[in-house]
C-alpha cells in the first residue's frame, strides 16, 4: 500500500490537526451534557487533598498499563510480518485510538496502526490486528457470560428480564463464544476459505500471515487480554470508591464484566458513547447500588482517562507521522 505525496501531506497537515480539533470539541460537548458536573468536579477537587487522591493516580497509572499491554499484544501479532519496537508500536496503538473514537465500533483503529508499518506490510497487518482484537473480544464474552450466570438470581429476583429471555441470552452468548473461539484457534480455515474464492490470488496474501499463528501465541494473546480486562475492572472499582458507589469488589467485578459484554454488542461510536455507557452501568451495577450519579461519574472518568486522553495524544502523533510515511527504508532494530 504505497502512499503518494498528496496523501502523505493530507495526513500530516490536515487529518492530524482536524482530528485534534474534532476530539477537543466533541469532548467538551460530551462533558457539558453530563448531569451533576459541578458536583463531580467538586468531588474530584476534594479528593486531591485526601487519601482518595491515590484512587485517581492509580486509575491514570493503570491506563498506562492498559495501553502498554495492548501495545505488547499488537507487537506479538504483527511480528509475523514485521518486527516493531515497543515505542513505535505504542505510537501506532495511540494513533489507532484517535482514529477509532470517531468510527462505529472503533474500526478506524486499523487505519491508525497500519500507517506505522513499512510500505508493502500495511495491508497484511490488518488481518493480524483483527486477530489481536478478537482475543480481547473472546475474554469480554467469556467474563460477561460468567457474570450473567453469577448475577442471574439477582436479575431474575428484580424481574429486569423474564426467565425465558435470560435463557435465550445465555445460550446466545455461549454459542457465539464457542464459534468465535473455534475460529480463533483454527485460523487456517480462513486461509483455505479465501483460497477457494474466485480470483483469490489477488488478495490471498493479505491473510497468508495468519498461518504463522500457533496455539502458544494465541494463548499468549488471550492471557494478555485477560490481564488487560482485570485492569479495566480495577479502574472501575477505584472510581466507584471515589464517587461513593457502595459495591464490593466481587459485585464490581461481575457487574462491570456484564456491562462490557453489553457494550461489545451495542453498535456505538466511542466519542459519543458516554451516555450509552452510563445507562448500561446504571442498569447493571444498579442491581447493588442506588448511587446513579456516582456510577455516571465513574463511567465518565473511565471514558475520559482510558479513551479520550490516549486519543488526544494519538491525534498529536498523527501530525508528525509524515516522517514515518516517507522513511521507506526504515528498519526497526530495537525490537
Amino acid at each position: 500500500m504505497k502512499l503518494n505525496k498528496n496523501i502523505k501531506l493530507f495526513i500530516n497537515y490536515f487529518l492530524g490537526p482536524l482530528l485534534f480539533i474534532w476530539l477537543s470539541w466533541s469532548i467538551y460537548r460530551q462533558i457539558q451534557q453530563q448531569p451533576g458536573l459541578e458536583h463531580a468536579w467538586q468531588k474530584i477537587k476534594t479528593s486531591m487533598n485526601g487519601p482518595m487522591l491515590w484512587n485517581l493516580v492509580m486509575v491514570v497509572l493503570l491506563m498506562i498499563v492498559n495501553w502498554s499491554i495492548e501495545t505488547v499484544k499488537w507487537q506479538l501479532s504483527v511480528k509475523q510480518v514485521q518486527k516493531v519496537s515497543f515505542g513505535r508500536a505504542l505510537q501506532a496503538v495511540l494513533s489507532g485510538v484517535s482514529f477509532s473514537v470517531t468510527t462505529p465500533n472503533r474500526i478506524g483503529e486499523y487505519l491508525g496502526r497500519v500507517l506505522y508499518m513499512d510500505e508493502g506490510n500495511r495491508l497484511k497487518t490488518i488481518s493480524l490486528t483483527i486477530v489481536s482484537s478478537i482475543s480481547q473480544l473472546i475474554i469480554t464474552i467469556l467474563m460477561g457470560g460468567i457474570g450473567l450466570i453469577i448475577l442471574r438470581p439477582v436479575i431474575e429476583e428484580q424481574q429486569i428480564i423474564s426467565l425465558l429471555w435470560m435463557k435465550v441470552i445465555l445460550y446466545g452468548v455461549w454459542g457465539v463464544l464457542l464459534v468465535l473461539t473455534l475460529f480463533y484457534f483454527r485460523l487456517s480455515w480462513i486461509i483455505k476459505w479465501v483460497d477457494r474464492l474466485p480470483g483469490s490470488k489477488r488478495f490471498a496474501y493479505l491473510v497468508k500471515a495468519l498461518e504463522d499463528f500457533n496455539a502458544t501465541l494465541l494463548l499468549k494473546l488471550l492471557s494478555l487480554s485477560l490481564i488487560r480486562f482485570i485492569v479495566f475492572i480495577v479502574q472501575y472499582y477505584l472510581l466507584f470508591d471515589l464517587f461513593d458507589v457502595d459495591v464490593s469488589g466481587w459485585q464490581a467485578f461481575w457487574t462491570v464484566s456484564v456491562s462490557f459484554l453489553v457494550m461489545a454488542i451495542i453498535p456505538t461510536i466511542a466519542i459519543a458513547e458516554l451516555a450509552q455507557r452510563g445507562k448500561v452501568t446504571i442498569a447493571i451495577v444498579g442491581l447493588y447500588s442506588s448511587n446513579e450519579l456516582g456510577m455516571t461519574f465513574a463511567t465518565a472518568g473511565i471514558w475520559f482517562i482510558n479513551l479520550i486522553l490516549p486519543a488526544i495524544l494519538g491525534s498529536l502523533l498523527i501530525v508528525r507521522i509524515n516522517k514515518l510515511l516517507t522513511s521507506n527504508n526504515y528498519e526497526d532494530k530495537k525490537s
